[in-house]
């Protein structure tokens, strides 16, 4: 199992390899913009660059069901788990490095996640990016994505986790770049750069705590190790951990990242927000989920902040005009629901809403990008009345906003009831404290009802209603129609209808573990914020139902002016100091260069009066000096 597992790390790595030191743009393209190429002089490049990044990524999704399947027997038959293995040690002169894999049930399921949403996305991306010249290694990019998330998934060492962890921090500076002539597109990557850096700081600290505590960095060490760990050092390790969670996987505080991401393509969108980078906080957590529960304070921490990310996001997605950033909200809010069950105890369902989420969260932006992909626009301002021009996606998106909302019998329904289960247990009987878990549920209901009005808002205004027309022509011109839509081409059309099939049946795995009444609570408070967004957007079809959220709309679409407070306490005090320093660099330091050079030349020049050339000059002088010296001679001798 160790070698398969190896495999399926090493080809997308592979193709990332072969990809970036192979392809070669031609000569004609080197000038021309990546999203407007003007010719297509690239499409060999493209095909070569789309096989090196497809069947590498096929192959390892293959290798990766095959190991699950493999994994899943062997644990129905008691073992404990897939297979460990040590590649090498590497001595440190205190704690060692084990470089190695563990493959479970945990890494299993996860890893097929992370293939299959990489597979779909790569095969999406090359009608999406059809002539875009940088598309060789943008693809490569996505490779070598996928492979840093699996090393993450199957690493057996803390150490070499944080490998695959930094690695994906900078392909998504890479990746959301992608369009960097645009200013928005390389503040965005500079931005996601810069606040998951400051979270990964914490991360690598925790990991240092945990790894001296136990005397090794080996997880399974680790793990046993913490029955024997203070828990001051529990609870300081696991507060430094959760703060590269909360920026890796978008929550609280530093969750202000990834709307602003989506200025980079849709295709990476849909990796980040379903399969890797926002996904690695919450497995980090499931992986070392004994060390949390040996630090309660810290669940309690995780608690609040889950019960106002899911909350607070949830609003901001309602209030949102852009497509892609109310999926971008929705997954902040699905993540912290994900934080707030691991944080009631329920390590289980969070893993099952994250492979559940992953796929319908996949499915709604490839959906969001062929929609995209036929108007123009993110803006459901200009969207409407869609569903009879793009059928297949209608259809396909809303399997996925039903799963979202938790309707039956779409998989989020299923993951949902086994979160809020676990998380209405925690009232009575759970690691949290009692405010912590009263604060938890009640915001977790509240999160059911937004997400029913955001979902169904996001759903009525992309495709019913009528499509916004064009602006009045001037006086003298024709009137231009509406152009018709149409749906995508073949290479972006299969990933959807591929992924829609486990967002609807995913389920059905678990339909044995549903409990009926807290289920029946969820689809009630689902179905009461979507019926009231449908009776406001009924009442006036061209509005939006954004409406109802009153003098609050405003702050909710600003999302709470977070970034606002970000901008005056981080950023303008940043800037001020920055331009203080290069005040003083100028003035001072330079000042203090300058200054010199012009007393050295002062100083040249009066030494420059008396070396004129005259001779007559030079012994006149040395006459005087020898009669000064005898004068000297006389009258002190």
């Amino acid at each position: 199992m160790i070698t398969v597992a190896s495999l399926v790390i090493l080809l997308p790595f592979l193709a990332a390899a072969t990809g970036l030191l192979g392809s070669r743009l031609p000569r004609g393209l080197r000038g021309a913009t990546s999203r407007n190429p003007g010719t297509d002089l690239n499409a060999g490049a493209d095909r070569r660059a789309a096989w090196i990044a497809v069947l590498p990524t096929a192959i390892s999704t293959v290798l990766a069901i095959w190991l699950a399947y493999a994994t899943w027997a062997a644990t129905g038959q008691g073992a404990a788990d897939g297979g460990t293995a040590t590649f090498t040690v590497i001595e440190t002169g205190s704690v060692p490095i084990s470089v190695g894999l563990l493959v479970d049930g945990l890494a299993a399921s996860i890893a097929v996640l992370v293939t299959v949403v990489a597979l779909a996305v790569q095969v999406y991306s090359i009608g999406y990016l059809r002539g875009d010249r940088r598309y060789p290694s943008y693809s490569s990019f996505i490779s070598l994505f996928t492979s840093a998330m699996l090393l993450v998934v199957y690493a057996a060492d803390l150490l070499v986790l944080y490998v695959g962890w930094e690695i994906m921090g900078l392909c998504s500076y890479l990746l959301v770049g992608h369009w960097w002539e645009e200013r928005a597109n390389s503040r965005a990557a500079i931005k996601a750069f810069l606040v998951t850096r400051i979270g990964d700081v914490g991360f690598l600290f925790g990991i240092f705590v945990l790894g001296t505590a136990a005397g090794s960095f080996r997880i399974a060490d680790v793990i046993a190790g913490v029955p024997e760990m203070s828990s001051g050092t529990l609870i300081a390790a696991t507060m430094l951990l959760l703060a590269g969670v909360a920026g890796k996987s978008a929550q609280v505080p530093l969750h202000v990242w990834l709307p602003d991401a989506m200025a980079g393509p849709t295709p990476i969108s849909a990796l980040i927000h379903a399969a890797t980078m926002v996904a690695a906080g919450i497995f980090v957590v499931a992986r070392l989920y004994p060390a949390f529960l040996g630090a309660r304070p810290t669940l309690d921490v995780l608690a609040v902040l889950a019960a106002l990310g899911m909350l607070g996001a949830a609003l901001a997605a309602l209030a949102q005009d852009d497509l892609k950033r109310v999926l971008a909200y929705s997954t902040i809010s699905q993540l912290a629901y994900m934080a707030g069950a691991l944080a009631a105890g329920s390590r289980d369902a969070a893993i099952f809403h994250l492979i559940t989420h992953g796929a319908f969260k996949a499915l709604l932006f490839l959906c969001a990008g062929a929609v995209i992909h036929a108007v123009g626009s993110n803006l459901m301002s200009t969207m409407g009345g869609l569903r009879r021009g793009l059928p297949v996606t209608f259809a396909a998106m809303t399997i996925g906003f039903a799963a979202l909302m938790g309707l039956p019998p779409a998989s989020g329904f299923f993951s949902k009831d086994e979160m809020l289960t676990g998380i209405e247990h925690s009232l009575s009987a759970g690691p949290l404290t009692d405010a912590a878990a009263l604060l938890l549920y009640g915001c977790a209901l509240a999160t059911i009802a937004v997400t029913g009005a955001y979902a169904t808002r996001a759903w009525l205004r992309t495709f019913f209603g009528q499509r916004a027309s064009r602006p009045e022509p001037a006086a003298g011109e024709a009137h231009a129609a509406v152009p018709a839509v149409h749906e995508v081409p073949a290479s972006m059309h299969w990933p959807i209808v591929v992924l829609a099939v486990p967002a609807l049946l995913l389920g059905f795995a678990r339909i044995g573990d549903v409990h009926w009444g807290t289920a029946a609570l969820s689809l009630t408070v689902a179905l009461l914020g979507a019926g009231a967004v449908y009776a406001v957007w009924r009442s006036a079809p061209q509005t939006d139902p954004a409406r109802l959220l009153g003098p609050f709309r405003v702050p909710c679409e600003r999302a709470f002016y977070v970034d606002s407070v970000y901008t005056g306490l981080l950023v303008r005090p940043v800037l001020l100091l920055a331009r203080l320093v290069v005040r003083t660099d100028n003035r001072v330091v330079d000042g203090t260069v300058r200054g010199s050079g012009r007393t050295t030349l002062r100083l040249a020049g009066l030494v420059r009066l008396v070396q004129n050339g005259n001779a007559q000059l030079y012994v006149t002088g040395l006459l005087a000096g020898v009669l000064l010296i005898a004068a000297g001679a006389v009258i002190f001798g």
